[in-house]
């Protein structure tokens, strides 16, 4: 049985729309929190993301509902709706199907830093990662990892250091070891050929069970 929340319908009458009957939508991969893009709703996109589980904006361009990913199959999936303190802007929780949010094929729409605007694409934006990914990237870059033996001693050795830490008074170890113990897990599943974004993916989906 599913333990998801009701869709918040009643809250559309406590928001503020502008002059254009619209408010801004803030969207966030729901996994690492990672900023994809910004677009706009209206009341009846609202609705119809409440009623479907799959969010709806409204097109300022096309001037018209805008079912994301009905063509590209780029769909989101609401994980979690709020708003701000003036009740005046959206943020959106999603599980992007594809892990591509963006029209030029790139992961979000917040890629450019440069003087000059790129093309975009999948190139533009790395692929899903967070803190603990992008570390353990780069100690492989330094110490491939033997994926037999090397992975489970690492293990061993880190879960040992936590445990004696954790017989002595709260300190600044506790961080170093808890985060030695998270880089040899990690490392262990890569062995394993197992992404630490899946970990997390299957953590949220327990939630929603």
């Amino acid at each position: 049985m599913s333990t998801r929340e009701p869709r918040p319908v009643a809250c559309i009458n406590h928001l503020r729309f502008n002059t254009d009957g619209l408010i801004p939508a803030i969207t966030q991969d729901w996994l690492d929190g990672a900023v994809l893009m910004l677009a706009w709703m209206n009341r009846p996109s609202m609705v119809a993301t409440f009623k479907t589980g799959q969010v709806h904006y409204w097109s300022r361009s096309r001037q018209e509902l805008w079912h994301k990913g009905a063509t590209s199959g780029h769909i989101q999936l609401l994980r979690g709706f709020r708003y701000d303190c003036d009740a005046d802007a959206l943020l959106l929780s999603v599980e992007q199907v594809g892990d591509v949010a963006c029209h030029t094929g790139a992961r979000g729409c917040f890629y450019e830093t440069g003087a000059n605007p790129t093309g975009g694409g999948p190139a533009a934006l790395a692929p899903p990662a967070d803190a603990l990914s992008e570390r353990a990237q780069q100690r492989l870059l330094v110490q491939p990892i033997n994926p037999v033996q090397e992975p489970m001693a690492k293990l061993r050795q880190a879960s040992e250091a936590l445990t004696r830490q954790w017989q002595q008074p709260p300190g600044t170890d506790d961080v170093v070891c808890a985060l030695t113990l998270l880089d040899a897990l990690q490392d262990g599943l890569s062995a394993r050929g197992i992404p630490w974004r899946e970990v997390l993916r299957q953590a949220r989906r327990s939630q929603l069970r």
